[in-house]
């Protein structure tokens, strides 16, 4: 079985039913509905084996004595028996119709809400292909195992086991010939089994690759089109393409061989059994009704023993789309957080009261924004390399603003993504206020710290959608203040105001539109921490002037750590941290080590420097 990008840990194919039994949980609420269901189809396939006693009874009765009333007789009731199954039937699907779109969607959101809770170094190693396969194609093939195959594998099986005790009963040397197929067909469904998962799986897996090199071409098509790509992206897609189609290729065959082989066998054991049934009929030692009635319940288990390849086929790909949904819902989100009291309203942002908690506790270490020892080393990194943080110390005094400095890759938005637990630490500790934020309840830490970041992402939604994500429960006023604090007034000229929708990654907008966009998402909750991660790099000279003059009013009222590549935005904090190979090297104003340190001095003069760390 190949391996997949994203996927590298992935386990081993556990059985077919105990992969499909993992959704019972999901299934529970309407097995009330779901047991009906299959108590009509059940009764619906046992009506189809009623209907050749009837015509063993018309063949030795009415017909053998020419006696047309019974002959009518005998066609209501088969009428009724036909309407009875085809009722039966129908109201199977009325009744998993609803229930099981309820499922579908249960687990959809089950998964959705579990992605939203796991940390970024899981989505940093999952293609989001694979991801949205999984939340699409697998779901939807589980829910037709749900609606078709899971009821029609007891259907079938209480069908061909009453089926044949009814052919026994009838004349049981011919019985016995129909069931001499059945140990090679159980050894042939053991074999496609174990081939068929493995191929389901591969085909699964390709598909997600497949989806991941699409939704990167259509979220990159700017830069496709820009270098002239689309020759290598049309290559790279017919490659994976190919690797789908061969494997889809597989599973025909399979499947194909397999169908080839369970309709044969039957049909030779029904082709000897009449044989030996006319024979007898002709010695005198069968009736013709009887001869009628056993051929007639063979016919009708044709259907359920033929489908049995096709049944099995969609059930062991449905056991490879539960196992590649739990492999995410098995992934474990962090520790679980600790039950809390609500926060004061002094730790839930306002300036008003962060102002006043500053002036309190300036004198106090434990309070503002304090890193001890910090480390951090990535999940994925080889054992011999060095962390990319190591021994952090750093304080930021309650209503201070810090800039963080150092060359590309030295690891400042690393360390930036640990304050609101985007990864974690995996040594040392941060605490805000004294609280170590391990300690504190995710809901809680997001209310407290607010980020932006260099990159700004934005939602297909309204721009007052985009920028009230920031802040629950805010509204017109606060909009209006936090875009005039980020100088993105533009939003009320665009086409809608406020409510223009913006397109897929704000793509619609310029970059610089974008990351103001983002600014006033960062501020417009009025945050206890501020968290920047070089806000204003794609702001023109003017607009940056600007942005600073309004953002120093809402730096005076918060605690905020801003990652700084200019001059212009080292001058918007109170202290700089110079970062250097993992480690905070130095610690004080810009003009105090831009004397007394050379490397802070060549970062903002624009000397070239050899060193590069790593680059995250």
């Amino acid at each position: 079985m190949t391996e997949t990008r994203g996927d590298p840990a992935r386990p081993r194919r556990r059985s077919t039913v105990r992969s499909l039994l993992r959704l019972w949980p999901y299934v529970r609420p309407v097995r009330g509905r779901l047991l009906a269901a299959a108590l009509m189809a059940v009764l619906g396939s046992l009506m189809s084996l009623v209907i050749p006693l009837a015509l063993k009874w018309m063949v030795d009765g009415p017909v053998a004595d020419r006696e047309p009333s019974g002959v009518w007789l005998g066609g209501l009731v088969l009428l009724v028996l036909g309407s009875a199954e085809a009722s039966l039937f129908w109201a199977r699907r009325a009744l998993t119709a609803r229930p099981l779109a309820r499922v579908e969607a249960d687990m959809r959101a089950s998964l959705y809400r579990h992605l939203q809770r796991l940390p970024v170094s899981f989505h940093d190693r999952w293609p989001s292909g694979q991801l949205l396969s999984r939340a699409t194609t697998d779901l939807m093939l589980l829910r037709i195992f749900l609606a078709f195959p899971l009821t029609f594998l007891l259907v079938n099986g209480v069908t061909i086991v009453a089926g044949f005790l009814i052919l026994l009963t009838q004349e049981w040397t011919l019985g016995l010939v129909l069931l001499a197929p059945v140990v090679p067909l159980i050894v042939l469904c053991r074999y496609f089994e174990e081939r068929y998962s493995q191929a389901a799986r591969t085909a699964q897996d390709r598909t997600g690759d497949l989806t991941t090199v699409v939704e990167e071409s259509v979220l990159g098509i700017r830069v496709v089109k820009g270098f002239g790509r689309h020759r290598g992206q049309e290559r790279a897609f017919a490659a994976l393409a190919g690797g789908v189609r061969d494997t889809e290729l597989r599973k025909a065959g399979l499947l194909g061989a397999v169908w080839a082989v369970i309709m044969i066998l039957p049909e030779l054991a029904l082709g000897a059994a009449l044989v030996l049934g006319v024979m007898r009929v002709a010695d005198g030692d069968l009736s013709a009704g009887t001869l009628v009635a056993f051929l007639s319940t063979a016919l009708a288990l044709r259907w359920p023993v033929e489908s049995m390849g096709f049944l099995l086929a969609i059930t062991n790909e449905s056991a490879t789309a539960a196992d590649r949904f739990f492999e995410v819902m098995d992934s474990r989100p962090p520790a679980g957080e600790p039950a809390s009291v609500p926060a004061p309203r002094a730790a839930a942002g306002k300036a008003g009261a962060g102002t006043a908690k500053a002036a309190d506790a300036w004198g106090d270490e434990a309070a503002g924004l304090r890193l001890e020892g910090v480390e951090f080393r990535y999940p994925d990194a080889p054992a011999d390399a060095p962390p990319v943080l190591r021994g952090v110390d750093l304080h930021i005094r309650p209503g201070e603003t810090m800039a963080l400095v150092g060359t590309t890759g030295s690891g400042k938005t690393t360390l930036t993504a640990l304050i609101p637990r985007l990864h974690e630490a995996t040594a040392g500790r941060i605490t805000l206020d004294g609280q170590d934020i391990a300690a504190l309840p995710r809901e809680r830490l997001r209310r407290l710290v607010s980020v932006a970041f260099e990159d700004p992402t934005l939602f297909s939604a309204t721009v007052a959608e985009n920028v009230l994500m920031g802040a629950e429960g805010a509204g017109e006023p606060e909009l209006v203040r936090a875009l005039a604090v980020a100088q993105a007034d533009f939003a009320h000229d665009l086409p809608d105001g406020t409510a223009t929708q913006v397109g897929e990654q704000g793509l619609s907008l310029s970059g610089g539109q974008r990351q103001r966009l983002a600014l006033a998402r960062a501020v417009v909750g009025e945050p206890r921490f501020l968290v920047l991660d070089d806000p204003l790099s794609a702001l023109d000279v003017h607009t940056e002037a600007m942005v600073e003059a309004a953002l120093r009013k809402v730096l005076a009222t918060t605690t905020a750590l801003i990652v700084a590549h200019r001059p212009s935005t080292v001058l918007l904090a109170d202290r700089v941290a110079l970062l250097s190979g993992g480690r905070v090297t130095a610690v004080g104003t810009h003009h105090e080590l831009l004397h007394g340190n050379r490397e802070y001095a060549a970062l903002m003069s624009g000397e070239p420097r050899g060193e590069e760390g790593r680059t995250r």
